[in-house]
């Protein structure tokens, strides 16, 4: 619009003598010589702009209009609707003392930012205090009547628009939070705490602008001082995904206990994982820690690294084998391992943690193994060491779980609490007295009470007895103590599991398994990588 050929027409000005009075000629009539035939549908008598009020023209308007003049914004005129929304206003008053609503929306600095620079300014869904909201745009207006230059304000009301945005806004507030209960919810609300291991474990869940995801991880103690340590990741967003990760995490949780090797745990994942959601896939790392051996057993898929770093701090990454993600099917995974031995720390991980856009995601794997070479510290001050270091905050754009792992080196008095002994044991029948003695022989230089320490001769007969009634050399046993348990176990080459059983009256034989399981804590038996079983029990010690 241009506003300079109506300032005539402003409040106080004097109207234009009407266009086509006697003696009027257009000046571009003589300049420009014959004037185009006009098309024979057109009216002889085309209206212009000047044939118009623009009071009347910017009264009509549903949106809310106002001019303001000059470096103080004095007022010159309001439009029918901007007054019955905040009133009318006097002409030649200044916008800062009678229009509060400037305030609210932020039209002074606008307005001269529009005088300045003589360009337009628009602000979007501006609140003010009885609550409605309005697009305002500021135009600037060049006329020689209006000294300091002017601004034509045009304000939409947006309010229905805004309440629905915020209405939107809330729901999906309200949905990541849902998800975020759901995701809380289904993980572990107290980490187990292996005998011979330190663990702690974060979860994130990404910024406001980000959806909940479906990141897990879990630590499952299997007993004989086995523990299985579990990362996952589900791939999607939202409740859905939250409650996949549940499924998956209770699945691994029962596959667990049946006490099989990593890659046998995964291989059962994937084909339920492609049960419960054909579309949805996930990644994850199952890895078993065995106090004997002092390593990492693990299978994976598709999942990011472990990381490992030793006492002097140098860090050390787990290698394949890898295999594709949860759900896919058609792959046989396998087992590989890391050596994890006292004074070292592994770390698992969900790609939140690492992965960056515009940024190969080794860059990611690579700068956590430099902020992991200088962590130091127990493993919840490593895992916020972790976060801080790789810019995990708040606002971070994905989910986030970290589950920090220790193996510590014990010394002192704190090491007397920690035992082993084995004895490998040779068929016949002075293999049961035998075991019987040693058995008796190290319980008693570890101090345990003479209750304790006859309940730990008797499993041994038993397990004993029973490798060599139903299994095959080699044969051994070994005696472990921890703070907080002493473990007898029995191995043989034999791979059938024995079973607890109801014994008959009359039956000579039957009654082992049961007696191990009336007499200790816990009981279990698995398969062992070279083709036998072992057979073990637990009992608690006493503070």
């Amino acid at each position: 619009m241009n506003f300079t050929r109506w300032s005539a027409r402003l409040p106080g000005t004097q109207r234009r003598t009407a266009r086509g009075t006697e003696g009027s000629v257009p000046a571009a009539r003589g300049e420009h010589g014959q004037q185009p035939e006009r098309p024979a549908d057109v009216a002889e008598d085309v209206p212009s702009l000047e044939d118009f009020s623009v009071r009347e023209l910017l009264g009509r308007l549903p949106g809310l209009v106002a001019l303001v003049y000059g470096p103080e914004h004095r007022i010159a005129y309001v439009n029918d609707a901007y007054a019955t929304a905040f009133g009318p206003r006097t002409p030649g008053a200044t916008v800062a003392a009678t229009c509060p609503e400037a305030e609210d929306l932020g039209l002074e600095p606008l307005m001269d930012q529009v005088l300045r620079s003589g360009k337009p300014r628009t602000v979007k869904s501006r609140r003010t205090r009885d609550g409605g909201s309005y697009t305002v745009t500021c135009l600037p207006v060049d006329s020689p009547r209006l000294d300091g230059g002017a601004v034509l304000v045009h304000a939409a009301d947006v309010t229905d628009h805004a309440e629905a945005a915020e209405r939107l806004r809330a729901s999906e507030r309200k949905h990541r939070e849902t998800a975020v209960t759901l995701q809380r919810s289904l993980l572990p609300q107290d980490l187990e705490q292996p005998d011979d291991l330190r663990i702690a474990a974060t979860y994130q869940p990404g910024g406001t602008d980000a959806a909940v995801g479906g990141d897990w991880y879990d630590v499952i103690t299997l007993g004989a001082g086995r523990t299985a340590l579990v990362i996952g990741d589900v791939m999607g967003r939202g409740v859905r995904a939250a409650a996949g990760m549940g499924q998956l995490r209770t699945a691994v949780r029962a596959y667990a206990r049946l006490d099989l090797p990593p890659h046998e745990v995964l291989q059962l994942l994937d084909g339920l994982a492609a049960e419960i959601d054909a579309s949805q896939i996930a990644t994850c790392v199952y890895a078993v820690h065995d106090p004997n051996e002092g390593k990492l057993v693990y299978a994976s898929a598709g999942h990011l690294p472990i990381l490992v770093r030793d006492e002097d701090g140098t860090v050390r990454q787990a290698e394949d084998p890898t295999g594709p993600p949860l759900g896919t099917g058609g792959w046989l995974h396998t087992s590989g391992s890391i050596a994890l031995p006292p004074g070292s720390t592994a770390v698992l991980y969900t790609d939140g943690l690492v992965e960056r856009r515009r940024e190969d995601i080794d860059e990611g794997v690579a700068a956590l193994a430099r902020a992991l070479s200088g962590a130091s510290g127990t493993p919840q001050v490593v895992c916020d060491r972790l976060l801080r270091s790789l810019g995990v905050t708040a606002e971070h754009d994905d989910d986030v779980a970290v589950l920090v792992v220790q193996h510590p080196s014990r010394e002192g008095t704190d090491a007397e609490l920690f035992h082993n002994a084995a004895l490998e044991l040779l068929g016949g029948v002075e293999a049961a007295p035998r075991a019987r003695a040693f058995a008796s022989g190290v319980l008693s230089s570890w101090r345990f009470p003479v209750e304790l320490r006859d309940l730990g001769v008797l499993a041994t007969s038993e397990l004993v007895g029973n490798s060599l009634q139903h299994g095959t050399p080699p044969m051994r046993l070994r005696l472990r103590r921890t703070d907080r348990r002493l473990i007898i176990e029995v191995t043989d080459g034999d791979d059938h599991l024995p079973r607890r059983r109801r014994a008959e009256t009359e039956d000579e034989a039957g009654r082992g398994i049961s007696i191990i399981a009336t007499i200790a804590s816990s009981w279990g038996s698995r398969r062992t990588p070279g083709g036998g079983k072992a057979v073990w029990c637990e009992f608690a010690l006493k503070d």
